[in-house]
């Protein structure tokens, strides 16, 4: 709230507006560079295991030895599994795909430590091991996490992991600013991941933001586009040793789909094929809604049986579904693949540089195990590579794969990456999910082939499609999703068949449980608002789901009732409020405190004759004559005869007047009902951070002084320990009076967003969402606060439990 309150001047405005472009593209940058990193190391590590592995396999497969091939390929994947379980034990948040916890924080939830610096050493180090590991992850997921963290921490200049290090950057020292950043930072991930700069803007808006500037999305897309530029620039200059060629666009690249040029007959897609397609993405929706299900039984089963024990046990869940893996893939490829014919089709006529490279990269990619000449085995060609020149076999590969092969590859790694998902390493989830749906869809044009005899069709075209449905029915994403697709494939024309194929699945899914990431935040019981509430909610009004029972500070408090509400509650704001009391001017006599109090509403609440007695003043200085004369007798007809507020004499008539008691006394079990909950006129809030920071600073009073002799602190000084703020229980109140008084209106916002007691739950939902807010007083319409509404009460669970309630009361 208190930035608010101090708008900057022009000059220091447009120097702030220059800052946050400047560390946008910092994020961008760095962003990309952290996704350079890990694919640099996985693709290292996977090459070195794959090489050391396949001479062995070679070898033995004529000796008889593949017991040691097996044992060797155990060594390489248990070790890696272990290294990425290790560092997962020093960063618990750095397990899974992260993008639950980004989705929490930008939903207004703060998940801890999920943008610390620790969490993306720890992310991105054991991301690549869990990859190189051959574990059925992906490596996308964690680069949208990553990227929210360089986003969060890059502005700050700053980290509690490395304290000795410190700058003096006074700039965006708030919520709202470090929530852009991050919502770029997970932008520029997306977009690193896949090359997909839109896409990731798309995403952020669509997945994580709960609500959107629109100043942001320009800044969010120069993000996204700044770390696209960096990876490619980097790995086309690595990789190719051509820099500034721009040859691949992101960590995941897709291709080049194209008909081969002799196949006079071949279309990428038809009209025909668009039927297809929707029963595709109804049968992916189903697949998707089969793995959420499994996946949350899963997740359940974790929850109770090995997140209670020792940190060990984590350990050993993930090294045994390292061990079972790699045993099943090797199993697999050995004995389950079939030997089929290389393609006969030549790639000489294809012009382009990018198309030899791609059709070279397949041909390398293809593993002739216990084949002959001129045959290639299909289940080692998709099981004994990495999960991207899988999905480049599954799209651009003009061999076929055997119809039981794709099946059984299906199969499996459906029911080993859902296995997978949850375990205690950094996992993502979206490259599993793109060859799991490719291997269908391929599987499907095989069959319309071969049995229906449709000669016309491309594979590879089934082989996305088949992808998208799958990951569309896991994921639920939409619009993103469409976007980060015809980014990744280069191919407008597939716009269409992908945005049915996704709204089918989705539409499919949702009839069944939510998406995937849903899951896990409802599993971890995060208070995350969506994005509407159901029709039925508006039977429900804003009295109705309130909580009526308020911790509240004065205008004017002593230091000991601070320190006691602050150390008794964990409220993150409470509401400034002023008694309604019948005798004042009694009380008013007796007590400095309670005086200054009961000063402090007199001045602040606005009445109709004050505003126009203050506004005549100032028409005194025109020189007509006729018009002053006007406003002296409108005010002379306006005044009340009595000195006294107007507003104050209508809440007298209204409530009897309550006990002589002081605002820092506790409430008594031996009061009434009436005297608990007294009517209180509500001012403003303030947030617990900034009443500790008055604290830690020595920001108060004497009794026997005035309020102006309180120091006053700048926004600067209020904002300094921002994100870290002391906590009360750690500081040394020794040297302060409890007697002390300590005024908090220049620090309280004095006007928040407020709400009828009447309002309508829906519009309550939407002001939330809308607004980013934590907090929504109830105000009644004679300016009483009557109970305040927190994320809390706008939860599906809680609002359930009042519709019941207000069901029965009927």
């Amino acid at each position: 709230f208190f930035p608010v309150l101090y708008p900057l001047p022009k000059q220091k405005a447009q120097r702030y507006e220059a800052v946050k472009w400047v560390l946008v593209f910092a994020i961008g940058v760095c962003t990309g560079l952290v996704g350079l990193f890990v694919d640099f190391f996985v693709r290292l590590f996977t090459q070195l295991k794959f090489r050391v592995v396949q001479s062995s396999v070679e070898e033995c497969s004529e000796k008889g030895c593949l017991a040691l091939s097996l044992l060797e390929l155990l060594g390489f994947n248990l070790t890696f599994v272990f290294l990425a379980s290790l560092l997962v034990l020093i960063q618990p948040v750095a397990a899974g795909s992260g993008i639950p916890e980004i989705k929490c924080y930008l939903n207004g939830v703060k998940v801890p430590g999920v943008v610390r610096l620790r969490t993306v050493v720890c992310k991105a180090m054991g991301v690549l091991f869990s990859v190189a590991g051959g574990l059925f992850v992906g490596k996308e997921g964690p680069m949208i996490h990553s990227g929210a963290v360089v986003g969060a921490g890059l502005p700050q200049f700053q980290s509690i992991s490395l304290r000795k290090i410190q700058f003096n950057f006074p700039y965006f020292r708030s919520d709202r600013d470090k929530r852009d950043f991050v919502s770029a930072g997970a932008a520029a991930g997306v977009a690193a991941a896949f090359g997909a700069p839109i896409g990731g803007t798309l995403f952020s808006l669509e997945e994580g933001s709960s609500f959107w500037n629109q100043g942001l999305t320009w800044k969010v897309l120069f993000c996204s586009m700044a770390a696209t530029f960096t990876l490619n620039f980097f790995r086309s200059g690595i990789q190719f040793g051509s820099w500034g060629s721009f040859q691949l666009p992101g960590l995941l690249n897709f291709g080049e789909f194209k008909c081969s040029e002799s196949d006079k007959k071949c279309h990428l897609w038809t009209a025909v094929d668009l039927g297809f397609f929707i029963l595709m993405g109804i049968v992916g929706g189903l697949l998707g809604a089969t793995f959420n299900c499994l996946n949350k039984r899963l997740a359940r089963y974790r929850m109770r049986n090995v997140h209670p024990k020792p940190k060990l046990v984590r350990v050993l869940e993930s090294l045994l579904v390292s061990l079972t893996t790699t045993v099943v893939v090797f199993v697999a490829s050995m004995v389950l693949g079939e030997c089929r014919q290389m393609s006969s089709s030549s790639h000489s006529g294809n012009d382009t540089l990018s198309l030899q490279d791609m059709s070279e990269d397949i041909n390398s990619s293809i593993k002739t195990f216990f084949c002959p000449n001129e045959t290639y085995n299909d289940m080692a060609t998709l099981f004994f590579n990495p999960q991207e020149s899988a999905i480049l076999q599954l799209f651009h590969q003009d061999g076929t794969f055997s119809p039981v092969t794709l099946s059984l590859f299906f199969l499996l790694y459906f029911l080993l990456s859902c296995w997978t998902y949850g375990i205690s390493v950094p996992s993502g989830l979206f490259v599993p999910s793109l060859l799991c749906g490719a291997a269908f869809g391929r599987l499907v044009a095989n069959l319309l082939k071969s049995y229906i005899g449709l000669d016309h069709i491309y594979s590879g075209t089934f082989a996305l499609i088949g992808a998208a449905a799958f990951l569309g029915g896991v994921v639920r994403m939409t619009i993103s999703l469409t976007v980060i697709l015809i980014e990744s494939t280069n191919e407008i024309t597939y716009g269409l068949p992908i945005m049915i194929t996704l709204m089918v699945a989705k539409w499919t899914g949702d009839f069944f449980n939510k998406g995937i990431y849903d899951i896990h935040v409802n599993l971890r019981g995060v208070p995350l608002l969506e994005w509407e509430t159901e029709v039925e909610m508006d039977k429900l009004r804003a009295s109705d789901i309130m909580e009526p029972n308020l911790t509240y500070v004065y205008p004017h408090t002593r230091i000991q009732s601070l320190v006691s509400i602050l150390r008794t509650t964990v409220h993150h704001a409470f509401p400034v409020v002023t008694e309604n009391r019948g005798n004042e001017r009694e009380f008013m006599k007796g007590n400095q405190l309670i005086s200054n109090n009961i000063k402090f509403k007199k001045s602040s609440i606005l009445t109709r004759a004050g505003e126009q007695r203050k506004r005549s003043q100032s028409m005194k200085s025109y020189p007509s004559s006729e018009l002053r004369n006007m406003c002296d007798e409108h005010i002379a007809t306006e005044e009340p005869p009595e000195k006294e507020d107007l507003l104050q004499q209508m809440l007298e008539r209204r409530y009897t007047p309550y006990p002589n008691l002081y605002p820092d006394q506790s409430p008594s079990e031996e009061w009434t009902m009436e005297e608990r909950f007294r009517p209180l006129t509500f001012h403003g809030l303030i947030l617990r951070s900034q009443l500790v920071t008055l604290l830690d600073r020595g920001v108060c009073y004497s009794e026997s002084q005035s309020s102006a002799s309180q120091p006053r602190l700048s926004h600067a000084e209020m904002s300094e320990d921002y994100p870290r703020y002391p906590d009360i229980h750690d500081l040394d109140l020794t040297l302060l009076n409890p007697r002390m008084i300590v005024d908090v209106t220049p620090y309280m916002n004095p006007s928040p967003f407020t709400v009828s007691p009447n309002t309508h739950v829906s519009q309550v939902f939407n002001l939330f969402r809308t607004m980013g807010l934590r907090h929504l007083p109830v105000v009644n319409a004679v300016g009483e606060i009557v109970g305040i509404i927190t994320r809390h009460n706008l939860t599906h669970e809680f609002l359930q439990a009042r519709l019941r309630q207000h069901y029965q009361t009927i």
